[in-house]
């Protein structure tokens, strides 16, 4: 399996042969020499309206962000925490 890289402009136009030309994926993915499992991706992203896409790809990367931001905070938490118990205990 290799891990070839296409341009935006020729999964677009990959896309296009199916959705607007009716032809199969199977014959499109063969003749183009890529995966009928990369092609039906490329038509899930790209029958999306470009706004719709480019909204939904800003949320994903806010909801990682999000994400990297929580895991930060619940370690600092924990550590404050360990931290409470262990003054507490060496005061008490």
């Amino acid at each position: 399996m290799t891990n070839k890289r296409y341009p935006e402009e020729f999964k677009i136009e990959a896309v296009k042969q199916i959705t607007e030309r009716g032809h199969a994926a199977a014959d499109v993915a063969a003749r183009l020499g890529v995966s009928t499992f990369s092609l039906y991706q490329w038509v899930k992203r790209y029958t999306v309206p470009e706004a719709d896409r480019v909204a939904a790809q800003d949320q994903q990367t806010e909801i990682r962000r999000l994400k990297a931001e929580l895991k930060r905070v619940t370690e600092e938490r924990d550590i404050l925490k360990k931290a409470a118990a262990y003054f507490a205990k060496e005061s008490g």
